[in-house]
């Protein structure tokens, strides 16, 4: 998905849910939780603008992530920040350039590996790029630049790790069809090589996959796509490892009924090998779904297990899954507010249960937010929020129980 598209939908979010009014609204919000804002974005100096990837944990308790804009040269961002008492301390690891090294890192969280911090960003390089931050010093470097024979353009959704160290992701456009690929990256002496393992393609196929996507512990690779698929509503596939390649079987396709349409962020797996992932739209109440798909011998079992009210408002990215089953996210521009919600769901005998943990009011509260949280062991939340802050750049908050 392109950046004019991702804004489209957005203004037509906002839209949707100012004309609906006071009826998109979902379960009132937890009043034990305290919501702060421990960084305002400036787009100043080498701060940062525009944080659509959410942010990610380090053992220490440290918070790394990106900015779409901002930075020295207005490209965007690498962050870190670092629990300093009862506050937090702010360090710009990078301030892209705009030209080699990469413009605008996307919706995916950045990912930590073996010689730094990994992610994507949408421009740059020839048609966008993977990189590599590392932590202790401000330098960059490009691990591939997109755009050349079928390697893919334009990654949006991040990269992640397997055990042995290679990373995967996914481009929206380029590949042998030109609806994107599925890429795996493999260390080659004191470089990286990046090859492409599937293409999607003009058949059924689900197409232009702005997600990122997430392994399980065999090494098969799973994702979503927001379009394509059998319905054009997007799909659910996997991607399996054998001697000869990789075999892409398309696990669900979305039908804009009850189980949802849209499914912009991925999946996420748990320990039993469960799918969970979020639809942006459609649903019985037509503002995105949340939906679990469990493996069984005869193929997979789709169910739809909360149903957002709205329109073009529901989660934009991966859910957070922590160590007791719960699920955590954003809804995009929907609450009391029309700006967005974060919201955790809890698993039960008689089913899940939903807590609406904040509801972004804009301002100096921040709104409209797009990454995936990042939950500690403590059972605090962080998040970003694009828009508002003290200078309406976009916001890093902290949910505490």
């Amino acid at each position: 998905m392109s950046r004019s598209e991702a804004t489209c939908r957005a203004q037509r979010a906002i839209l949707a849910v100012f004309v609906l009014g006071m009826l998109c609204s979902i379960p009132q919000p937890a009043h034990s939780q305290t919501y702060t804002v421990i960084h305002n974005f400036t787009a100043k100096g080498n701060d940062g603008a525009t944080p659509y990837g959410g942010p990610i944990l380090d053992g220490k308790g440290n918070l790394y992530g990106t900015t779409y804009l901002g930075g020295t040269a207005g490209a965007g961002s690498v962050y870190k920040l670092s629990p300093s008492g009862s506050s937090w301390k702010y360090t710009s690891l990078y301030s892209f350039k705009g030209g080699h090294d990469g413009a605008g890192p996307a919706f995916g969280s950045l990912a930590i590996g073996a010689n730094g911090l990994f992610g994507t960003t949408e421009g740059g390089g020839n048609l966008g790029v993977v990189f590599a931050v590392c932590a202790c010093v401000t330098k960059e470097k490009v691990i591939h630049s997109f755009g050349n024979a079928n390697d893919g353009a334009q990654p949006i959704g991040g990269v992640v790790f397997d055990n042995a160290g290679n990373f995967y992701g996914t481009t929206s456009l380029g590949g042998a069809f030109g609806n994107g690929i599925v890429y795996k990256g493999t260390r080659y002496g004191q470089g990286w090589i990046e090859n492409p393992i599937y293409s999607f393609n003009n058949n059924g196929d689900p197409i232009n996959p702005p997600a990122g996507v997430t392994l399980d512990a065999q090494g098969n690779i799973y994702g979503t796509s927001s379009l394509g698929g059998a319905n054009g509503f997007g799909a659910v596939y996997k991607l399996s490892p054998s001697a000869s390649g990789w075999t892409e079987t398309v696990l669900y396709n979305f039908q804009s009924l009850d189980d949802g349409a849209n499914p912009v962020g991925g999946v996420i797996v748990d320990s039993a090998g469960h799918l969970f992932g979020t639809t942006f739209d459609g649903g019985v109440n037509g503002g995105g779904t949340v939906y679990e798909m469990t493996p069984s011998t005869n193929g997979w079992t789709f169910t739809t297990i909360y149903s957002f009210v709205g329109g073009y408002s529901g989660p934009y990215n991966k859910l957070t899954l922590d160590a007791n089953g719960n699920l955590y996210g954003f809804t995009n521009s929907a609450g009391a507010f029309g700006l967005g919600t974060i919201f955790k769901l809890s698993p039960g005998s008689g089913g899940w249960t939903l807590t609406d943990l904040h509801d972004f009011a804009g301002g100096d509260d921040g709104g409209q937010p797009y990454g995936s949280v990042a939950v500690d062991a403590k059972g605090n939340v962080f998040g970003t929020a694009v828009v508002g802050g003290t200078d309406n750049q976009g916001v890093v908050f902290e949910i505490t129980p």
